[in-house]
């Protein structure tokens, strides 16, 4: 047992190091950059969104250099086309999602088969997200002049309630700490890819080399297979700090963040025994030596210390909230592998469901 908390702490001070080399290393947006000639098309899926509408499409429609703004109402039954509508912005019809596609591939392959055949940039913005000003120029500007086909500027995520707090840090923290991100951009290696959904930005023709969303309709994690499709068409993209450009607040108290990893972590790993493996690596980093230390052991507070510096690098290089939840870091871990523990089990079942859709059922890859 020693030898392990040993290497549970080896491996939680190589995480951290690695964590703030590539928050050193994580591209910057410009704050002072503005419109250039590419003609930029805003799309905005929503599904059941109407709490969310006036202030994501309006920060939309404030934005200079913007072509055009749409929206696609994807069978909303609150209303949210409506609201969507009354604020001036185009709003598209969602049409019945066919076999074969999962919710949100198809409405942003709907957004994009409606934007303007003539736009460089198609930027796919989440409901949750609400763009400051210059965003949509600042975004384009890391596409241009980091010679990327895709950017993922990462909106800084507001975590209020306690179990937001405990779990979705979690997102930023292990992509700075596992993935090298230089190298993440240029290579085609499925497993060298991050992107996120909510902030997204693609140039038109590199989306329609990769086949767009209908090459990735059956993926749960839609964002992290285009990046993956774009690149094995040979372009290279990636994560970025959108720390500036924009805010999301995911998903809000327990019941969000429980169903929403739910939905998606079972496919985050690749495969039952890849989460498997990942989840005991985890485990062996960053809870091992914090429990090893609450027994007396000097290794494993190192490796619980290690595994708190790590957070605390992301958290200041995102945005977030490093004290004192970053204390809790063995904690979110724990409850990070009771997540994909359900999510596998519902996968497995054919239980899982998101915004009133039952997601496929499928046998363990």
């Amino acid at each position: 047992m020693r030898s392990l908390v040993r290497v549970g702490t080896a491996l939680a001070a190589a995480g951290a190091a690695h964590a703030a080399v590539n928050a050193a290393l994580l591209r910057r947006p410009d704050p002072a950059a503005r419109p250039g000639p590419e003609r930029v098309s805003v799309l905005i899926p929503m599904r059941d969104e109407a709490p969310r509408v006036a202030a994501c499409v309006t920060a939309a429609l404030a934005e200079d250099g913007v072509a055009e703004v749409l929206v696609l109402d994807d069978g909303s039954t609150d209303g949210t086309g409506d609201l969507a509508r009354a604020l001036g912005v185009w709003v598209l019809p969602g049409r019945p999602l066919p076999a074969g596609w999962l919710g949100k591939p198809h409405a942003c392959q709907q957004l994009a088969d409606a934007a303007d055949p003539g736009s460089d940039v198609l930027l796919f913005l989440d409901a949750d997200v609400v763009l400051a000003a210059g965003a949509v120029a600042a975004t384009v500007d890391l596409l241009r002049r980091h010679r990327l086909d895709l950017v993922s500027p990462y909106p800084r995520q507001r975590a209020e309630t306690p179990a937001e707090r405990l779990v979705q840090p979690l997102l930023q923290w292990s992509w700075l700490t596992f993935l090298p991100l230089r190298l993440a951009e240029r290579s085609p290696r499925p497993s060298l890819a991050a992107a996120n959904g909510q902030l997204l930005a693609v140039r038109r023709a590199a989306y329609d080399r990769a086949g767009g969303h209908a090459g990735v309709r059956t993926e749960v994690l839609d964002d992290v297979a285009l990046l993956r499709a774009v690149k094995g068409a040979g372009g290279r993209g990636g994560v970025a700090d959108g720390t500036a450009l924009a805010t999301c607040r995911m998903y809000a108290g327990w019941g969000e963040v429980r169903d929403g990893y739910t939905k998606s972590l079972w496919s985050a790993f690749g495969s039952r025994p890849g989460a498997a493996a990942v989840t005991g690596l985890l485990l062996v980093a960053y809870v091992l030596p914090a429990a090893a230390a609450i027994g007396g052991s000097v290794t494993g507070l190192a490796g619980y210390a290690a595994g708190v510096t790590g957070r605390v690098v992301a958290a200041r290089r995102t945005g977030g909230r490093a004290w004192p939840d970053a204390l809790a870091h063995p904690v979110s871990v724990l409850t990070l592998a009771a997540l994909t523990a359900r999510s596998w089990r519902a996968h497995r079942t054919g239980t899982l469901t998101w915004k009133g859709r039952t997601l496929p059922a499928g046998a363990a890859r």
